[in-house]
């Protein structure tokens, strides 16, 4: 059972935040920092990262947490609230302040809403509730790290005779507006973001419809189906959207 931090309203010491890097390093962009107290739950985190290429750190408080943010700031964190010493909300709202692009995925639990809400307000790029699912888990920190790895893309792309604006949600092709529905376009704005990379099914439900919210993977299929009737010259035969049997599909420009 978590223990509940000593001192709620204990503030990161601001001497130590001070001594903070300003910036991420590229050394740390395989490394996971893990703040929990309980020691089997620590166990099953590191296991589990580290068998999926990952380096971890574990921090049994928020002090020990701060001492390795300052000695080298990690690729993402995953973070229970209930710690002894500085307590977790206080932990996410200075990572975010002085590394706003820091995952921050917070084990906590509690399922309640408005500690959901809060911890979201603070930051957070995702919330998982305990007992977890290690491969919900495991899926939800790979999102957050791409996300946050994904390139920058323009506010237009155009590939063959097809012109997206990305800020106005808008595509012209051949000089007719094509309408597509939100679903459609944000699936056709994350193959854009990973052009001539296989995306799995589960890869595009979870980033395109949220990791509980999509019914199967027959309808990553529809979709793809649809843009490859709206964007294709000819739909049978797709040069931009492929399918990569097995798998899922891959979008060439």
């Amino acid at each position: 059972m978590l223990r509940v931090a000593e001192n709620t309203n204990s503030p990161i010491p601001q001497a130590g935040l001070a001594k903070f890097p300003q910036r991420m390093g590229s050394a740390a962009t395989e490394r996971i920092l893990v703040v929990e107290d309980d020691r089997a739950v620590q166990k099953a985190l590191k296991r589990l990262f580290e068998a999926d290429g990952y380096n971890v750190q574990i921090a049994s408080d928020g002090n020990a947490a701060v001492e390795l943010f300052r000695a080298a700031p990690p690729a993402a964190v995953v973070l229970d609230l209930r710690l002894p010493g500085i307590p977790g909300q206080e932990l996410c709202r200075e990572f975010k302040h002085r590394f706003p692009g820091l995952p921050i995925i917070v084990l906590s639990a509690t399922s309640d809403v408005s500690d959901k809400v809060l911890l979201l307000e603070l930051g957070a790029d995702d919330y998982v509730t305990k007992p977890f699912s290690p491969r919900e888990l495991l899926a939800r920190v790979r999102a957050a790290l791409r996300r946050t790895n994904r390139p920058s893309i323009t506010d237009t792309f155009t590939f063959d005779d097809t012109c997206i604006d990305f800020t106005k949600m808008e595509i012209i092709r051949e000089g007719k507006t094509i309408a597509l529905t939100a679903q459609e376009f944000k699936t056709l704005k994350f193959m854009v973001q990973n052009p001539e990379r296989v995306i799995t099914r589960d890869e595009l439900l979870n980033e395109v419809w949220g990791y509980h919210n999509y019914p199967s993977t027959r309808t990553v299929d529809n979709h793809i189906l649809k843009l490859r009737q709206k964007l294709e010259k000819d739909p049978a035969n797709p040069v931009h959207f492929r399918t990569v049997h097995g798998v899922g599909y891959k979008f060439v420009g």
